[in-house]
């Protein structure tokens, strides 16, 4: 299967115009299991083979993530419009399959399953989602954050993540804050469902199989786990050529 090579550095992010998302597709398209877009670094493995080795109650946990699109429940129409493209910018999930974040982060604020703790001067983290989606609305003008061009959205995206955001819908948060709420809520919701294990290669639950391969690199590879498609580790690669 042809992919594009990552070996030149006309991917990294100081090279695209604009500094805009690479496109997944230039990832080999995923042969076995899910990954949100169906593309990614992995295309051979699903950690969902591994199933059979989790103990029934973690398997019974794993597999409701992947079967169970909870409703929405917390959010009102509105503000899961304007929210659902939120996250599709913030998690760059640009097309199917996506990981249904909203849906998790709902099933949590509606069940009041939050945290433990919330930042000095901020709302309950539930209050704090309410006014991002009345803030993203109102920075959006005219037909709401969602009704946006992907252009606008982007940019008030990247204005929200740099606490540059401002006027009488965030009156009632810190934006730094907000944003840092938000984007918790968000990835730990992401990094919990099966999908995006196989794009970041993780082998799943390690109990009670447990880990036997305790070397760095290579060596240090469970036979469970991924192995990457590409030579070039992007971790040492992006640094050494002086791009983020």
């Amino acid at each position: 299967m042809a992919h594009r090579s990552f070996g030149d550095a006309g991917h990294l992010p100081n090279l695209r115009p604009g500094r805009r998302p690479p496109d997944p597709a230039g990832l080999p398209r995923q042969r076995r299991g899910t990954t949100p877009q169906m593309h990614g670094r992995y295309p051979d493995y699903d950690v969902l083979a591994n199933a059979a080795h989790w103990d029934p109650v973690t398997r019974a946990a794993v597999m409701d993530r992947v079967r169970r699109t909870p409703a929405i429940r917390f959010f009102s129409a509105d503000e899961a419009r304007c929210l659902a493209a939120f996250l599709d910018v913030a998690l760059a999930q640009d097309r199917e399959p996506r990981i249904p974040v909203l849906a998790m982060v709902d099933e949590k604020l509606h069940e009041s399953r939050l945290d433990g703790f919330r930042h000095d001067g901020m709302p309950d983290d539930r209050e704090t989602w309410r006014v991002v989606a009345r803030g993203l609305d109102a920075a959006a003008g005219p037909g709401g954050f969602a009704a946006a061009s992907a252009q606008k959205r982007e940019a008030i995206v990247h204005a929200f993540a740099h606490a540059e955001l401002s006027g009488p819908a965030w009156a009632p948060v810190d934006v730094a804050r907000a944003w840092s709420v938000v984007m918790r809520h968000a990835l730990a919701a992401f990094y919990s469902h099966p999908w995006a294990w196989n794009e970041i290669g993780f082998g799943g639950p390690a109990y009670p199989r447990g880990y036997m391969r305790l070397h760095v690199g290579r060596a240090g590879r469970e036979p469970h786990e991924a192995e990457e498609a590409f030579a070039v580790d992007p971790v040492t690669d992006v640094p050494a050529r002086g791009n983020e």
